[in-house]
């Protein structure tokens, strides 16, 4: 009996797979070595072999993550490119100390993503091998060398087409086996500076950003497994869609959040008009924030005296300058500087009580200081010299006092003023948080939180030097835990917390590298707050400028703002792999008509029948949720029962019109579908977003197969299904 290309792939797959079992078990068996040893020696010996065993099982469950799909590529190679063949997955495995599955982030896995006829790289054939519970079900290969193929067969029609034509669901899926050499290139670019991925839609630079924050965890492992990774999406819902690609690639690093969520204990959701997020993301807020933090302090005009236990004690206004003087010398951080304005007057105070009862000497200073800082009056003075603030407070207080935002914003008109307020207890939106984020740097922890942070570091320099006295007297390890992360295990066992836990709880952590998805809708103010959180300006930026929701800026430096200083360059994506030809034609027509250039106009590499369908009716429910079952019917008959998804994008007062019963139908917003893909797309009214040519560019390109646009009346200038 003849074997297929499958059964030829088999026993490389069952090796694989005998190897990751193993390495999972090793790290188990190393696991409960280290568990067993636990019960034994002082308390602190014993937490730190639980932080060694807690790391051996951190191990074992990023090899338990990547068990699907786990071997998916091969090369083979020309006689003088050995070794050949070469097996490609996502991790790196051994066996009996030879490499037998490359790591697909590895030197030695690139010609699988950068080969090409012209430029084999030493690839006579490349393999993509897809496979179901460990079991081959599919070969696709790519021939590039001719001359050296005589030997060759080829299989299957290629792995990207595959994948393109393959139905869409609840989550992205990765890429990392058909990464094309554009992307690859982006991929693996160093992380020293900022560089920008200008891609419209279809060409896969969300994967790109991810796969790149992958890549750089293992290529720069020792630098971001203890600072992690900081993505940046446009909305929750992105965020629900790709948070299942790092894990599958054996990642976990990483914080994702928005930019609503990036300030811990806040969380804003909401949107505030275009204009009045202009407004709010000015960078003419870090100038308003440094005024309306010094209205906190104040020097008063005259002698305050006040009465404390029978003596009168004065409060000079030239010591309360010398005291504001010091205080900031000792600190920048308006919150943290209190504390020692605080104890500066409470000396000079205790001074002056001292000085005015004779009964009393050196001796009482400790109980007239106590005295002085638990009365009443002195610590209300004292705090109406230098107010303890928060950051939520004050911007609560600038929004609800037009004098106050007037006086610290003196470049802002009145209406702009006036369109800022609102009542005290009103939400937060999304544009508020760089604002806030603002006034928390300047406004800095309080005076116990500084202290807190203080004491963490002693701790970890004493944990680090205990870890190694630790791993030299046990000989626990073997190479693979140094003290660095057996220090930071075993601090670790008192919270528990996973380094994205603690990154999202402290607003002061810096992150090795961030990544910003649809950048191009960022503010000068949110730049401002990420380049807080990266002093090393290590950046992967995508977007694209058309799909911009506000006015189209000029170009990336322009959107970039504070952050283009470490502006590297940009890479262009150009192939949209995902919207058929014939809607990337129509779309890129209407945005133009409208006014928004396409400056980066793509190339699909696929076309579809009737991909695009006009439908216009007086009855848009009932159409709509005709056109989304005829969608799902379809789907299930291509696909399998369930399989696929289906978006319906319309404005706010028809999206309220609008239910269904199967989980596959979406109704959103077009700024809500950013970042998304579907199989059918239904764009009901589209001229009700002839306003926003950015939105309604997103809108249009967000499907794989179809297009149908629903309208009453007309549709907006450029509209054509020619």
């Amino acid at each position: 009996m003849t074997s297929t290309p499958m059964d030829q792939e088999q026993p490389a797959v069952d090796r694989a797979y005998r190897a990751l079992d193993a390495a999972r078990s090793s790290y188990r068996r190393q696991q409960r070595k280290a568990e067993a040893a636990g019960a034994q020696g002082s308390p602190q010996a014993r937490s730190e072999r639980d932080a060694i065993a807690a790391h051996f099982g951190d191990q074992a469950t990023r090899l338990e993550q990547v068990e699907d799909k786990l071997v998916f590529g091969r090369l083979d190679m020309t006689s003088d490119h050995a070794p050949s063949p070469r097996y490609i997955g996502r991790v790196g495995l051994s066996e009996e100390g030879k490499t037998i599955l490359v790591d697909w982030r590895a030197r030695a896995a690139t010609p699988f993503y950068r080969a090409t006829p012209a430029h084999h790289e030493g690839v006579v054939r490349r393999r993509h091998i897809g496979t179901k519970l460990r079991k081959v079900v599919s070969v696709e290969d790519d021939l590039f060398d001719v001359s050296a193929s005589e030997n060759v067969s080829l299989a299957g029609e290629g792995a990207l087409f595959a994948a393109m034509n393959s139905a869409r669901g609840g989550h992205m899926g990765d890429i990392v086996t058909t990464i094309q050499a554009e992307q690859d290139e982006v991929i693996r670019s160093e992380a020293k500076e900022l560089l920008v991925v200008q891609g419209g839609p279809g060409t896969g630079k969300t994967a790109v950003a991810l796969h790149r924050a992958a890549y750089l965890l293992y290529s720069e492992r020792e630098k971001l497994q203890r600072s992690g990774v900081l993505i940046v999406g446009p909305s929750r819902r992105f965020l629900r869609y790709i948070e299942q690609v790092l894990p599958a690639l054996g990642e976990t690093g990483v914080v994702s959040v928005t930019m609503g969520d990036l300030l811990p204990g806040i969380s804003a959701v909401s949107h505030d008009s275009d204009a009045l997020a202009r407004l709010k993301g000015s960078l003419e807020w870090i100038k308003i924030a440094k005024r309306a933090v010094a209205s906190r302090r104040r020097i008063p005009e005259a002698p305050i005296t006040m009465r404390v236990s029978g003596v009168t004690v004065t409060l000079l206004p030239e010591d309360v300058k010398a005291a504001a003087r010091r205080a900031k010398q000792a600190s920048r951080a308006h919150n943290v500087a209190r504390t020692t304005f605080a104890l500066t007057l409470l000396e000079k105070l205790t001074d002056s009580y001292l000085a005015a009862d004779e009964n009393l000497s050196s001796s009482d200073r400790a109980w007239v200081r106590e005295e002085l800082r638990t009365n009443i009056d002195v610590k209300r003075n004292i705090n109406l010299c230098w107010m303890p603030e928060s950051a939520t407070a004050l911007l609560r207080k600038l929004y609800s006092r037009p004098q106050l935002l007037a006086a610290c914003a003196p470049s802002f008109t009145a209406e702009q003023v006036a369109a800022l307020q609102r009542p005290t207890d009103a939400a937060f939106t999304v544009e508020d948080i760089p604002i806030l984020d603002e006034l928390a740097e300047l406004l800095g922890p309080s005076d116990v939180f500084a202290a807190a942070a203080r004491e963490r570091v002693a701790r970890q320099e004493q944990a680090i030097a205990r870890a190694q006295q630790a791993l030299d007297m046990d000989g626990l390890g073997g190479g693979i835990v140094n003290a660095q992360l057996l220090a930071e295990r075993t601090q670790g066992q008192a919270d528990s917390s996973t380094l994205a836990e603690k990154a999202r709880a402290d607003r002061s952590w810096t992150f090795g590298h961030i990544v910003v998805d649809e950048a191009q809708e960022l503010s000068p103010l949110a730049w401002a707050a990420l380049l807080r959180r990266c002093p090393s300006r290590s950046f992967t930026v995508v977007g694209d400028l058309a799909q911009r929701t506000g006015t189209s800026a000029k170009d990336w430096t322009e959107i970039l703002g504070p952050a283009a200083r470490g502006y590297s360059g940009t890479a262009i994506l150009s192939i949209c792999y995902r919207t058929p030809q014939t809607i990337m034609e129509a779309a890129e027509k209407v945005a133009r008509a409208l006014g928004r250039p396409i400056d980066y106009p793509v190339k699909a590499v696929r076309d579809l029948p009737d991909c695009l369908r006009l439908h216009q009716s007086e009855g848009l429910a009932r159409s709509v949720s005709q056109l989304a079952q005829i969608a799902c019917e379809e789907l299930d008959l291509e696909h399998g029962t369930g399989q696929g998804q289906v978006a319906v994008i319309a404005e706010k007062e028809i999206r309220q019109k609008l239910t269904f019963s199967d989980p596959r139908i979406n109704v959103l917003s077009a700024r809500a579908s950013k970042g998304l893909e579907y199989d059918v797309v239904i764009l009901v009214e589209p001229i009700q977003m002839q306003d926003r040519p950015g939105d309604l560019y997103v809108a249009m390109t967000r499907p794989t197969k179809r297009l149908e646009v629903v309208y009453s009346e007309k549709l907006p200038e450029g509209f054509t299904s020619k």
